[in-house]
């Protein structure tokens, strides 16, 4: 079975869509006979994602650390778990185990796992494709802003492109059954 890591909130958000579509991206990874990998919470989008993995009889791994299992935030019924000692560990674990990444909506957290998996795409450290599951707009000022980055030269407009942001799962299907990773990034002056 292949995993996709799913990076999102220990907050259900405030719009319930966002919910919703979290339940929906779950039940899609199991029709699609995608395991979840995950940080291994019970708690906002984290649970929701899990159970509805779960209650459609997929495979959830759960990749958890010390400090937040210690605090009783792990999710008790998981496929597997794994406990790390430090988040560094838990996001390189989650790319380990994974074929893609999709963010769901979240905060910061979530902002900087999918940035920073989308950083090690670029750099070649990493093959997954980056996605954001962008339910009901949450996304779209995030994109405009990656466009910027293209059109103000900190990005090459290839690369930009091997980041999707869609509220299709159809979409987002064919985005990773298709996907090619970037090119190197080549450094130079202008």
């Amino acid at each position: 079975m292949k995993n996709i890591a799913v990076y999102c909130g220990a907050a259900p958000g405030n719009n319930p869509a966002y919910q919703i579509g979290a339940e929906k991206l779950g039940h899609w990874m199991a029709e699609n006979n995608y395991g979840l990998t995950y940080g291994g919470g019970k708690y906002g989008l984290m649970g929701v994602i899990a159970d509805s993995v779960l209650e459609n009889h997929g495979f959830v791994h759960g990749i958890i650390t010390q400090e937040l299992h210690d605090r009783k935030l792990m999710h008790p019924n998981l496929t597997k778990t794994d406990i790390v000692k430090t988040m560094s560990k838990r996001k390189q674990a989650m790319l380990d185990d994974s074929i893609a990444n999709i963010a769901l909506p979240g905060g910061p957290g979530t902002l900087e796992e999918i940035s920073g998996a989308f950083s090690w795409t670029i750099l070649g450290d990493s093959k997954n494709p980056c996605i954001f599951y962008n339910i009901d707009h949450y996304y779209d000022k995030l994109a405009s802003f990656f466009d910027s980055m293209t059109q103000e030269g900190f990005m090459e407009a290839p690369t930009r492109k091997t980041l999707l942001f869609s509220d299709s799962l159809t979409e987002i299907g064919a985005f990773i059954n298709s996907y090619t990773p970037p090119n190197l990034r080549i450094y130079r002056n202008k």
